[in-house]
């Protein structure tokens, strides 16, 4: 694996642009309530979680993700990667492969359509900014 012309502060950005973009998606300004009662959680559920573990490994996780993405169409060729091109492989992947993969789970685990919407939707959205990033970088 060449990891010669992967850009990683254009990955560090990526991965910090999608962990905001998460907290505005899970907060009550939009789909948190929503989200929050599709999982069945309480607040005080949640304000007795171990908030810096899920945040943190949460970032680590964004980072492998944006670096993946990075790898999978900056790792081969620099000169041929746009905005453009980052953002429609972002979309492709996240269409194609992790919102299709969370519907599978959420099915087995009876879990409703309105919680794969939510997860979804933010896991496309996120891998879409992503590949916008790295490739514009």
């Amino acid at each position: 694996m060449d990891f010669s012309n992967v850009n990683f502060l254009a990955v560090l950005v990526a991965a910090l642009a999608s962990f905001a973009i998460g907290s505005l998606w899970y907060s009550p300004l939009m789909f948190g309530k929503g989200w929050q009662k599709a999982v069945n959680l309480s607040d005080e559920d949640i304000k007795n979680s171990n908030m810096v573990k899920t945040f943190g490994l949460s970032f680590v996780l964004m980072f492998i993700m944006a670096l993946g993405l990075a790898l999978l169409f900056k790792g081969h060729n620099n000169n041929e990667t746009t905005w453009l091109v980052g953002l429609v492989h972002g979309l492709f992947v996240g269409g194609f492969f992790v919102a299709t993969s969370y519907g599978v789970n959420m099915l087995y685990q009876l879990k409703p359509f309105k919680l794969w919407i939510i997860d979804a939707g933010y896991q496309v959205l996120l891998l879409g900014v992503m590949g916008m990033i790295i490739g514009a970088w």
